[in-house]
């Protein structure tokens, strides 16, 4: 279900407690896109938000997306743990709507370089634009069903053979599309497509992953040896439609 929040100016699909499944800028509006060259730990991340958002203009309510990394993928209980701290961040900002998270979300563990407390890698918020193309940004999911974090959900759960995960990739896939079409977007608007796992994705490119994303393959996919945020998951993708993006170097 696709939910208005005016007072962020974009419109988002709700997802689970933690963040929603994607947003999309409402008319008149249009998603910045902001990476940072060296991440900083979560809470700190806020606040490097919270400055930029400012210096922009912009309220704490147009913050709609964050990219978080983190050490190493949690357990289910760690993960709910985590969450119960980062939302009640976004609370303390009154960014909820109706009590329901619209901000989304990807958080992923590299394999290596992993920092040493769960960090800030990007953030996107909405900023006023006459007559923009659509923008957006679809969170990231893994090979489990919407609104589920049940660990006997996960597709193949323990099984990593090639056969495994083609079928998780074309889970994914499916995910992804649903999202979009949610989002009121087609594959031929997505500008950056991510992809986030530690196995070889290169038997998988051309036989599931390329022909499924149309267009978008154009632009390519980026490959992040990382791990999903979850253990047992072991593919996860996310994706982007927007027309700028800013790193911020500096940073430590």
């Amino acid at each position: 279900m696709l939910l208005p929040n005016s007072r962020g100016g974009y419109s988002f699909l709700q997802g689970l407690g933690p963040y929603s499944a994607g947003v999309a800028a409402a008319d008149g509006f249009t998603i910045e896109h902001v990476r940072l060259a060296a991440g900083i730990p979560w809470k700190a991340g806020f606040e490097r938000v919270d400055a930029h958002l400012r210096d922009a203009g912009r309220p704490r309510a147009a913050l709609c997306a964050i990219a978080l990394r983190s050490p190493k993928p949690f357990s289910f209980d760690g993960f709910d743990e985590f969450n119960a701290a980062y939302v009640e961040v976004l609370k303390s900002w009154d960014i909820l709507v109706d009590g329901v998270n619209p901000v989304a979300r990807t958080n992923v563990a590299p394999v290596v370089d992993a920092p040493a407390t769960p960090s800030l890698y990007s953030f996107a918020y909405t900023a006023p634009a006459a007559r923009a193309p659509i923008s957006f940004v679809v969170a990231g999911a893994g090979e489990l069903p919407e609104g589920s974090l049940n660990p006997d959900d996960v597709v193949r759960r323990g099984e990593t053979s090639r056969d495994a995960l083609a079928a998780k990739a074309r889970f994914v896939l499916g995910l992804m599309e649903g999202r979009l079409a949610g989002l009121g977007a087609t594959w031929n608007d997505v500008t950056v497509t991510n992809i986030y796992t530690a196995h070889d994705l290169n038997a998988l490119l051309e036989a599931e992953i390329l022909p499924r994303i149309g267009r978008a393959a154009r632009h390519g996919v980026t490959w992040h040896y990382t791990r999903p945020p979850l253990v047992s998951i072991e593919y996860e993708m996310d994706l982007r439609g927007c027309s700028r993006e800013t790193v911020i170097r500096g940073l430590s």
